[in-house]
């Protein structure tokens, strides 16, 4: 019973966040320049997660969402479905890659300053445990290592509402100006 009053929580939570977006006139689709400039990481993420800014039109694909963020760490959860299985009846490596990814590229996000973007230079993931449509929501928590001027890297993890492991995984971000971009 305790597990189940837990993942509902976590079902609430989700769909809470998913809410706020809405009411806040959120939608998924990209930023225009305009939208961002002069928003630094944690603001432009602050902005995705009130519905002022769009979330990425992926979210809803992978169905998941961006429910927390602080410097240096962010939280995504997601719901694995059978559009994510693999031919042998268990999520894709791909979704938890996602999942994860994500996670971790909104904990450097987190870090950086009006004028700075990043893109993943690399992604380092290991699947310990399958995962079906009945494990209910995953949870990626990303936290920041190291903070340089041109490379940052993360570590996540994945877990269920038990704290039970499914992955983990670090990045290696580079960091550079949006100019560049």
């Amino acid at each position: 019973m305790k597990n189940d009053r837990k993942l509902s929580l976590w079902a609430n939570e989700q769909a809470d966040a998913k809410r706020r977006i809405r009411e806040g006139g959120g939608a998924s689709g990209l930023a225009r320049r305009e939208q961002i400039v002069g928003k630094n990481g944690r603001e432009i993420l602050d902005a995705m997660m009130s519905g002022e800014l769009p979330y990425p039109p992926m979210n809803d694909t992978m169905n998941m969402t961006l429910l927390e963020v602080e410097y240096g760490r962010a939280v995504f959860q997601g719901v694995p479905l059978v559009q994510h299985y693999n031919p042998l009846g268990t999520v894709h490596g791909g979704w938890f890659a996602t999942l994860l990814d994500s996670a971790l590229g909104c904990a450097v996000q987190t870090t950086l300053p009006v004028g700075r973007t990043y893109t993943t230079a690399e992604l380092s993931i290991n699947i310990v445990r399958p995962a079906s449509q009945h494990t209910g929501p995953l949870r990626a928590a990303a936290k920041v290592v190291h903070v340089g001027r041109y490379m940052v890297t993360a570590e996540a993890r994945t877990e269920d509402e038990t704290g039970k492991l499914y992955a983990h995984a670090t990045t290696t971000c580079f960091v550079f100006d949006v100019s560049a971009a």
